[in-house]
């Protein structure tokens, strides 16, 4: 697929309109009487005049030129049939895919999901949790169970024992039995999204209802919360807790001392941290660890010294962990960053992540009352009677006799019917071991089938249902058609034509004239003295190493050599510079020195076709263009409207 962004260039660069205003508009200019508008023109010219940096395309005449230009290109295309090949529909077809993503959404609950995230990420919360764990597809009576039984704990918390204790006596989450539930702090994305927000919904010291999420039944309970203390860098040195068949004698608490003994000498961190460090995996890296807040690693005794730590540099003393002994040095503070720092970060997360249900869910409501579906009652009663337990074994089938013409409902110009959505039920149906009564599961199928109708119809239709989106879909749309064009008539003409280019060349060889260069190398240095001694190295005949040994000493460099083909105005030469062999002065250059010495000169000539041919093809390709537009000025009849012209002049100009 051709990069999007080239198309949009391309388009720009071809003076490409937004869309032709059929309107009472004045006609500014006609293409074998196809007419071109006053306002189509107006809009185009205002709309790419930041964008021309050519002074002269600003200049009205020049400007409809060009774009005459550009309608003479697309009236080609046309005719040459590239709207209708199979390579064109398809590419045009993904991008236009791609660019209604952007517009199938709900700008207002995805505002409001991204400041939530936001405020989320600001605030962290602390919560404990029980979980019965349910399958997503349990059986009803299991899914009842669980509910019960989370209900039961829930009143004995009510009634007055302790959150942990019920906790381990409950809890299907492995972890329950150590920490009585306790998830400790955490924030936005933090959690699963339904758990995320079941948690922050509760208030402090609450015991929220019963909740589902992918894992099973939940009831949480918020114990704290407090402003995010943003992000760590840290590196650390760690020492294992001994185990009983280590073969090192001595003590881990021992060796961290004599390890910190070394740091408060003057030793670096990150060469004791490669040498002594049980981390096997941040030791090579001098300790270092990925950053993390409040509440993300499972030692609360590390976070709390590491958070502890006020200054970039500052080591902690040894602390103990369950993992073994640490000693922490703070790399740098990351503070939570301001809301349009993180905006376009959260919206990406929040599409990307199953908060996108809800965007899409709210759009689909949306769309379904803007087109007011109503849907025929005798639907539910109708495909109740049709189903069977067939369904939740994925082995139903459409019923012969059904009524294939009967209509659900009615979608703009669109009629759903009865056989629309037999055949969604038929790509949908699936094993369950939760059978829902066939009248919940109609209506449930309807809604989802419709929502996905809905969306379909609007994106199907969007150049009539957004103005924005119907300009940009036509800029591609051209700019797609222009640059095949181009491809076929220009670019690839002229790669082709290797007698045309032999021939340009011929007739235009004085363009191609290489200038008087030399061979030299340059020393460059911010110290006189030093170039001076370099000059007199270079009349002595000595090469550029035996120089840089004589002059770069103790590790530090103090010239620096350019050696080459140069012409004038080289980046490396002063402009005054003589072209002749030999040594030249010492000279002032670009707020240091120089002195070049010069090995050889080559007097100007003209290239020979090969060295030319980069500039050449080029060129050549341009008089191609130039030639094959005069070609289409031939073909195609073009009437200019001077009196439209000039009211757009004089518009423009008193605006």
């Amino acid at each position: 697929m051709k990069n999007f962004a080239l198309i949009f260039l391309f388009v720009i660069y071809s003076l490409h309109c937004s869309f032709a205003q059929m309107s009472n508009a004045d006609v500014l200019f006609t293409v074998d009487n196809e007419p071109v508008y006053v306002d189509e023109f107006k809009r185009v010219y205002k709309k790419n005049l930041d964008l021309v940096k050519d002074e002269t395309q600003k200049d009205i005449d020049n400007y409809l030129e060009l774009f005459i230009n550009y309608k003479l290109k697309l009236k080609e295309a046309h005719l040459l049939g590239l709207h209708e090949t199979s390579k064109y529909k398809k590419e045009f077809a993904s991008y236009r895919r791609q660019l209604a993503k952007n517009y199938l959404t709900d700008i207002e609950v995805t505002e409001a999901l991204i400041n939530e995230a936001y405020d989320r990420t600001v605030n962290e919360i602390r919560a404990s949790h029980i979980l019965i764990r349910v399958p997503e597809n349990a059986p009803t009576k299991d899914t009842i169970a669980a509910y019960n039984k989370l209900l039961k704990a829930r009143n004995e918390i009510l009634a007055g024992e302790d959150f942990e204790v019920v906790a381990r006596r409950y809890s299907e989450d492995p972890t329950a039995q150590e920490n009585g539930g306790d998830l400790g702090f955490f924030g936005g994305f933090g959690m699963v999204y339904d758990f995320e927000d079941a948690a922050y919904n509760t208030a402090v010291g609450d015991v929220s209802n019963p909740f589902r999420t992918k894992f099973g039944f939940h009831i949480v309970k918020k114990t704290d919360m407090r402003k995010s203390s943003g992000k760590l860098s840290v590196a650390h040195i760690m020492i294992a807790n001994k185990k009983e068949e280590d073969s090192l004698k001595q003590d881990p608490e021992d060796r961290i001392n004599d390890i910190h003994k070394k740091l408060m000498q003057g030793e670096t961190f990150e060469t004791l941290a490669k040498q002594f460090s049980e981390d096997k995996a941040s030791a090579k890296k001098g300790g270092l660890l990925n950053k993390f807040g409040k509440g993300q690693l499972s030692s609360s005794a590390f976070e709390d010294a590491a958070f502890g730590l006020k200054e970039k540099g500052d080591i902690s003393q040894p602390i103990n962990s369950d993992f073994g002994w640490h000693i922490i040095k703070l790399i740098d503070k990351h503070p939570v960053a301001s809301f349009e720092e993180m905006k376009s970060q959260l919206e990406s997360r929040i599409k990307r992540g199953s908060r996108s249900k809800i965007i899409t869910s709210a759009f689909k409501n949306k769309l379904k009352e803007k087109y007011d579906l109503k849907i025929n009652k005798e639907s539910v009663d109708y495909f109740n009677s049709i189903l069977n337990e067939n369904f939740y074994e994925r082995s139903w089938e459409i019923p012969k006799d059904l009524d294939s013409l009967g209509t659900l409902t009615r979608l703009g110009k669109n009629t759903l019917t009865y056989g629309d959505f037999a055949k969604y039920l038929l790509r949908s149906q699936r094993k369950s071991n939760s059978k829902k009564p066939f009248m919940d599961l109609v209506r449930d199928m309807q809604d989802e089938f419709l929502g996905d109708q809905v969306l379909r119809y609007y994106e199907d239709n969007l150049e009539e249902e957004n103005e924005e989106f119907k300009i940009i879909v036509e800029e591609y749309r051209d700019g797609l058609l222009l640059f095949d064009l181009m491809e076929s008539e220009v670019w690839n003409a002229a790669k082709k034509d290797s007698v045309g280019l032999q021939e340009y060349f011929a007739k235009n060889s004085d363009n191609y004239i290489l200038p008087t260069r030399i061979i030299a190398t340059v020393a460059s240095s911010n110290n006189e003295n030093v170039i001076k001694k370099v000059g007199k190295y270079f009349e002595k005949g000595w090469d550029e190493d035996k120089i840089k040994k004589a002059v770069n000493k103790k590790g530090k460099l103090d010239v620096i050599f350019t050696t080459g083909t140069m012409e004038r105005g080289h980046q490396a030469l002063p402009n005054d510079v003589e072209f002749k062999k030999g040594v030249s002065p010492v000279y002032k250059h670009n707020d240091g020195f120089v002195v070049v010495k010069v090995d050889g000169i080559e007097e100007s000539r003209t290239q020979s076709f090969e060295e030319a041919k980069g500039k050449l093809n080029g060129d050549f390709q341009a008089q191609v263009e130039i030639d094959w537009l005069s070609s289409l000025r031939d073909k195609f009849q073009v009437s200019i409207n001077s009196g439209a012209l000039q009211r757009v002049k004089n518009e423009i100009n008193n605006e």
